[in-house]
């Protein structure tokens, strides 16, 4: 099976957080036959910096079209 993850790594320490939980999603797709493909949704202080907002629409259009959202 195929999963479109939209992934939101927020601010301060989610970036991190973010990381080791793909590695473990990389792990059980290894072992039970799945793939996941990671799509980086900003949110918070980097989608200020870069948008002017803190959430956008097409951030949230894009969670919304991914089958799960993993948000740190």
């Amino acid at each position: 099976m195929n999963y479109h993850v939209g992934v939101i790594s927020g601010d301060g320490i989610g970036p991190e957080i973010v990381r080791e939980a793909k590695k473990v999603l990389d792990a059980v797709a290894n072992k039970y036959g799945h793939t996941f493909d990671y799509e980086e949704i900003l949110m918070g202080g980097c989608s200020i910096d870069a948008t002017g907002e803190p959430l956008t629409d097409e951030a949230i259009a894009q969670a919304l079209s991914s089958d799960a959202v993993l948000m740190g």
